[in-house]
């Protein structure tokens, strides 16, 4: 099984751009242009600004507060391979696991606020013990996704990792 949450990370790209657009037009047409006039639906020009850049910074920090990732998920070869990015603003560094079948220990499901902030920690059997990955946040996959992934993982382990 082979899949990625392109669509969802697309999605979010795009929700940030008009978001920025419709602030950016709403400050230019409200403040240097004033074509805009107040009040505004019986609203201040003062409250509709702050309403409007609390909408606008909710939007651009929800996937760094929540850790949305891009991800892509394969175990149709001899291992199993997890490649991951932030998905905010400020991407950082492209990470992969690969880990051989074989070899697979195991992994650990964490959830955080109030499951909002969920990730998995895989674990890799090695001569010297077991290795630990790092947590990859799948916050941004879907409930049935994310229900995929655990079922390929349960078939090549025996189970969730408890302990560390």
């Amino acid at each position: 099984m082979t899949f990625d949450n392109s669509k969802m990370i697309i999605s979010i790209r795009l929700k940030l751009l008009v978001a920025t657009i419709v602030f950016l037009m709403y400050i230019l047409l409200a403040y240097p242009a004033r074509v805009i006039r107040f009040p505004l639906l019986g609203v201040s020009e003062t409250l509709w600004t702050i309403v409007l850049t609390a909408l606008y910074l909710i939007i651009f920090f929800q996937p760094i507060l929540l850790k949305y990732q891009y991800i892509y998920f394969s175990d149709d070869g001899p291992n199993i391979i997890l490649r991951y990015f932030a998905a905010g603003i400020f991407g950082k560094k492209k990470n992969s696991v690969e880990i051989s079948k074989q070899t697979f220990l195991g992994y650990r499901q964490e959830k955080k606020a109030f499951g909002l902030l969920q990730s998995i920690t895989m674990y890799q059997k090695l001569k010297q013990g077991r290795a630990k990955y790092p947590s990859v946040f799948i916050s941004a996959l879907k409930r049935k996704d994310m229900e995929k992934v655990f079922r390929a993982l349960d078939q090549y382990c025996q189970g969730p990792i408890t302990d560390d």
